[in-house]
């Protein structure tokens, strides 16, 4: 048999084979992009936003977020509360699996919850479920983990106690901490249960590969009980803080979302790429914390001066090009169970009777011409607005005061690890952004008893006994009242020195279909498309 016959009737077998094959349809797959490399992917270690958006692609809550950025159920199909507000029953969904096959029970939820407050754990997050019957107790070492007020009544019933009636606690299980963790895989794996190829999750996406500082991917989870409605196949997570290169590689469709670029670059981006620019107001605030651990700024007065002579309207309108508020407080606004936050009393003087103010305060303590130099250090993570804003602040500071202002940065997870982990600093700048809508979320941040996010080390037992009378009231009206006196209080204070009311900035390819802009800055891929 010759050559040219063995080819013909080679061609004519593909041939028969092909017209009776189903087309092969293409992987869909989403390139976003993420600003910096996460921390852990350990949810009871985890604490920011770019980690959170890997996260909640993997892992799915009780409740989660849809795309609008309203509370929906999760893993729960469903759940009652009792009538005094402080127990809910939660039914999860009877083909809720994790991505081995194995079902997703209400005792992997105890051991989850369990695990964030086990003190064993550390877990830097936990007083984000602090509302859970002893679970402060319990994260103190006070109580013994197995009292947490969670019980598995059966496989798929779930049963969780509070302390009080808490109205943001189905927000609170939609957060990361609440993410829960295959307890057979943890306790065959241990620390590397969060490995690639090691991982089990019961979200939209399985874990597949991560390069650190190069890509992280993901693959659709067929286990997933709602993975007929899961439009894309592979999500591919860069993690770049450099915002121009990542603005170049969404202009090189490299990538189909780009989170946060250089707002100096939001004119030319509009005029070029229109909608696909999104500018989204967000419960969030970018501040500066003054570590009161150390003179000067252990004296109240310097920090007030300190805040006082930074113009947040240049640093809005200059920096940011209006793309967020000047702010003199640390709740934001637009929380519909808050009204309007206590700004701080030098909020509506105008900049120049700030400054002379600010002048006499440090005068009085003893700084600035005449008295002691300021030496000042500000620490931030790098990021080009971020840098901007430490050249502004550390400008203002300079012509304010005379004050010698040098700059400190740090890649994000860095700059954050130092902070939680108490490193001694000066002046440094940080962000929040809420984990649920309610000022509680904001203000806990400078509690004495919070070792982790009050990286200032604050302590004011009057703020804290505040506080703690909030927690205690039942009363939405009072406790919204000691909520802002508790503001007010701080803001006298100024531990932090609120600058700018935050909004996010995303880049969303003309590709992606699905996107809606939401305050809770809420994107799970599983609600997204892409089209050719």
């Amino acid at each position: 048999m010759t050559l040219a016959k063995i080819n013909l009737r080679t061609a004519i077998l593909l041939g028969s084979i092909l017209v009776g094959a189903s087309p092969v349809l293409a992987e869909t797959v989403l390139h976003r992009g993420n600003a910096g490399e996460p921390q852990t992917l350990d949810q009871a270690h985890t604490s920011i936003n770019i980690e959170e958006f890997i996260l909640k692609d993997l892992y799915e809550g009780l409740t989660i977020y849809d795309a609008a950025g309203k509370i929906i159920p999760g893993a729960a199909e469903s759940w009652s509360l009792s009538d005094d507000g402080t127990v809910y029953t939660f039914k999860l969904r009877a083909d809720a699996k994790w991505s081995d096959g194995s079902p997703v029970t209400a005792e992997d939820f105890v051991f989850s919850l369990q695990r964030v407050e086990d003190p064993k754990t550390a877990a830097g997050y936990a007083n984000i479920l602090f509302p859970i019957k002893n679970a402060e107790k319990v994260n103190k070492g006070e109580v013994p983990v197995d009292q947490l007020g969670l019980k598995a009544i059966d496989d798929k019933t779930l049963e969780i106690t509070l302390e009080r009636p808490t109205p943001f606690f189905l927000e609170l299980l939609a957060h990361q901490t609440a993410l829960p963790v295959s307890k057979a895989s943890v306790e065959k794996n241990g620390a590397d249960f969060v490995k690639p190829g090691v991982m089990v999750s019961n979200g939209a996406y399985k874990l597949v590969a991560h390069t650190p500082n190069d890509s992280l991917t993901t693959e659709k989870n067929p286990e997933y009980w709602d993975a007929a409605n899961v439009k894309i196949d592979k999500v591919i997570f860069y993690p770049i803080d450099d915002q121009a290169a990542s603005v170049r590689r969404f202009e090189a469709k490299e990538m189909d979302l780009a989170y946060n670029f250089s707002a100096d670059q939001l004119e030319r981006l509009r005029k070029s790429y229109g909608e696909q620019v999104r500018v989204s107001p967000t419960l969030a605030t970018y501040y500066y914390a003054f570590d009161t651990r150390q003179e000067p700024y252990s004296d109240v007065r310097v920090r007030r001066a300190l805040s006082m002579a930074v113009d947040r309207d240049f640093l809005a309108k200059e920096i940011y090009s209006g793309s967020q508020l000047p702010s003199y407080s640390m709740v934001p606004p637009g929380m519909d169970n808050y009204g309007d936050p206590a700004k701080a009393d030098f909020a509506d003087k105008s900049q120049l009777d700030r400054e002379d103010e600010a002048l006499k305060l440090m005068k009085e303590a003893g700084y600035g011409e005449g008295g002691k130099p300021l030496d000042i250090e500000i620490r931030y993570n790098t990021n080009p607005n971020h840098e901007r804003v430490a050249t502004a602040v550390a400008d203002m500071w300079k012509n304010t005061f005379g004050a010698k202002v040098s700059l400190v940065n740090l890649d994000v997870s860095s700059h954050y690890a130092y902070l939680q982990e108490g490193g001694k600093f000066n002046v440094a700048r940080a962000g929040w952004v809420a984990d649920y809508a309610d000022p509680e979320n904001f203000l806990a941040l400078s509690l004495s008893s919070n070792k982790t996010f009050n990286y200032g080390h604050f302590e004011n037992p009057e703020f804290d006994a505040l506080m703690k009378k909030s927690y205690e009231e039942i009363d939405p009206a009072v406790r919204s009242k000691t909520l802002h006196e508790a503001e007010a209080l701080l803001m006298k204070e100024q531990p932090i020195a609120p600058f700018l009311t935050q909004a996010d900035l995303w880049l969303v390819s003309d590709k992606v279909k699905g996107w809606q802009d939401n305050a809770a800055n809420q994107h799970l891929s599983r609600f997204l498309s892409v089209s050719e």
